[in-house]
């Protein structure tokens, strides 16, 4: 079951990092594009 509870919790992680990065790269290229538009 340890085993198992690992690799779930390996990919959850994965899952979770990728997530928030793509939450924080999203905004961050669009103030970036907006700016650099604006300027």
């Amino acid at each position: 079951m340890d085993g198992v509870f690992g690799g779930y919790t390996r990919w959850a992680v994965v899952f979770l990092i990728i997530f928030v990065l793509f939450f924080l790269l999203i905004p961050y290229g669009t103030v970036t594009t907006c700016t650099t538009t604006t300027v």
